[in-house]
């Protein structure tokens, strides 16, 4: 038996892989949508140098006829350079190939016709739809044939090579192909982020269900067994004080469960400052503003870590809404919680409603909260929890109470 070697990740990278840009055919996401008239605007702008390649052939020596028949091709190229970006992703395999193929023809032939090897440097246009289509080896392969078939073909006609042309075809070429990739990457983490969402969303749903089944599943069994027991006592001997005891244990049964039940909520309603870090991580980054969060939260005091999570989120809010900073930087201790930034203050904006509910949270744990201008610039939030040894004792009417 031959020995195949282990199978290939499909996620990991290959050369010969078909790009895939299914990620556009959804249109109703407007960052997608958007992603696509990019890229078609780039390719769009970067073929309007395809104008001067008409008047420079308009001005050649050549017959009128064969003249207008180039400079007709030259037009329909520019029109493929529109239309390939914009439906060759989302065609078939063979689609594909065919796009290539006749971007490649029309962007040939002119040079063909009026036999001037200076016009392939048209073909950039064709070599970045390949590269957008085609697998990379295919693409690559591609580009070292046009540049190798203009360099042979000026060295022979002309008898020296223009390697400013050459430069160009190839400059142009990897412009081109470095905006097709950014996009092809920003599309696929976008997508990729929405199936995380899709899926933490499920999980929850799942965790949820299992909860609510180990809840209340025992306990509502129980209570079918006992309800059917108290009606085949009404039913056979009608023994009312039987029936009744019954009916109490019932009733304990469901205290319990409503009981337990509200703890399940409450705990779902509980923050923590771990996941708030962890989410503002990924907000901040999504926002373009560099986080410089702490690693672990094991030195805050378990008592102030779901109010400190209240502090990260509203502060991190801020940041996203009303500043244009750079850098967010997170500092915490075992009784205190600074949030800190390098945007352009805003006095107003950053004082509302969400720092007041901090302020009645924090007093709450007989904590208090500090915000204003930073030091130098931005803006900073800074959350401190009455330690233990200091936090004032219960009066003596509150104990008679």
């Amino acid at each position: 038996m031959t020995d195949v070697g282990p199978a290939r990740d499909p996620d990991e990278f290959s050369a010969d892989q078909w790009p895939d840009w299914s990620f556009w055919k959804d249109q109703s996401h407007s960052p997608r949508s958007r992603s696509r008239v990019a890229v078609t605007t780039a390719m769009a702008t970067a073929s309007l140098a395809l104008i001067a390649r008409a008047e420079d052939i308009t001005h050649g020596t050549g017959p009128v006829l064969l003249t207008s028949f180039a400079i007709g091709l030259v037009a329909c190229y520019g029109i493929g350079c529109v239309l390939a970006p914009w439906y060759g992703p989302t065609a078939l395999r063979r689609g594909r190939i065919a796009i290539v193929a006749v971007m490649f023809l029309l962007g040939a032939a002119p040079a063909v016709l009026l036999a001037s090897p200076s016009y392939l440097t048209d073909l950039t246009y064709a070599l970045a739809i390949g590269l957008m289509l085609l697998p990379l080896r295919h693409a690559l392969l591609l580009g070292l044939g046009t540049v190798l078939g203009q360099t042979v073909w000026m060295s022979l006609a002309q008898g020296e090579v223009a390697w400013v042309q050459v430069a160009v075809l190839v400059g142009v070429t990897a412009a081109l192909g470095t905006v097709f990739a950014l996009s092809f990457t920003v599309g696929h983490l976008r997508a990729a982020r929405e199936e995380v969402k899709r899926l933490a969303v499920n999980q929850e749903r799942e965790r949820v269900a299992r909860d609510m089944h180990d809840v209340l599943g025992h306990t509502l069994s129980t209570m079918t067994v006992k309800l059917g027991l108290t009606r085949r006592i009404l039913e056979s001997s009608g023994d009312v004080t039987l029936a009744v005891g019954q009916v109490a244990e019932l009733e304990n049964m469901a205290r319990t469960a409503l009981t337990d039940v509200r703890a399940t909520i409450s705990d779902y309603r509980t923050l923590s400052l771990d996941s708030e870090l962890a989410g503002a991580r990924m907000a901040l980054r999504a926002a373009g503003v560099r986080a410089d969060l702490p690693a672990a939260t094991d030195v805050v005091r378990p008592e102030l870590r779901e109010v400190f999570g209240y502090v990260v989120r509203e502060a991190i809010t801020n940041v996203l809404r009303h500043s244009d900073a750079e850098l967010c930087t997170v500092r915490v201790g075992p009784d205190r919680i600074e949030v800190t930034d390098n945007g352009s203050f805003i006095g107003g904006a950053c004082a509302g409603n969400g720092l007041t509910g901090l302020t009645e949270r924090l007093a709450a744990v007989s904590g208090t909260l500090e915000h204003g201008p930073a030091s130098g610039n931005g803006f900073r939030v800074l959350a401190r929890g009455l330690s233990p040894a200091i936090r004032p004792a219960p009066s003596r009417e509150a104990d008679a109470t």
